[in-house]
């Protein structure tokens, strides 16, 4: 069940659904409002399919990618095989990632953010660091 406060966010994109699917980088699963994943597989379809790196991204990106759509309480079905790639078990984490939503089980997601603050500091400093920021953004 998606937390009300969260779910009053999404409101505009309840009625046209979303996609859920495994994530790239992390054992998670990535809910995507279907306006942003529409956006996505326009970026997607514009790769060359004959060129094989490209057919094998795609075939790898989509796989397992689930139609979902939110019951009157706020709750979404999680497909069993999505359950078992994200590790799953009893509790899990809702989080907001800019433009998706990540649905992680509640372990694997602190772990997660225990590994990451090692090296956030450097990632941060390389992402958001840059001195020639044209937004000004320090």
């Amino acid at each position: 069940m998606l937390p009300s406060a969260l779910k009053k966010q999404l409101s505009s994109s309840i009625p046209k659904g979303f996609v859920l699917k495994r994530a790239v980088f992390q054992s998670c699963l990535e809910l995507y409002p279907m306006q942003e994943w529409e956006a996505l597989m326009q970026k997607v379809n514009k790769l060359n399919r004959f060129k094989k790196k490209n057919n094998d991204f795609i075939r790898r990106f989509t796989a397992g990618v689930k139609l979902i759509e939110l019951d009157a309480s706020g709750r979404l079905l999680v497909p069993k095989d999505l359950i078992a790639f994200a590790g799953i078990s009893k509790e899990i984490v809702v989080s907001s990632a800019v433009n998706i939503i990540e649905i992680w089980d509640k372990d694997n997601y602190e772990k997660a953010i225990d590994d990451a603050v090692i090296d956030f500091a450097d990632l941060a400093e390389e992402v958001m660091g840059q001195d020639d920021d044209e937004d000004g953004i320090s």
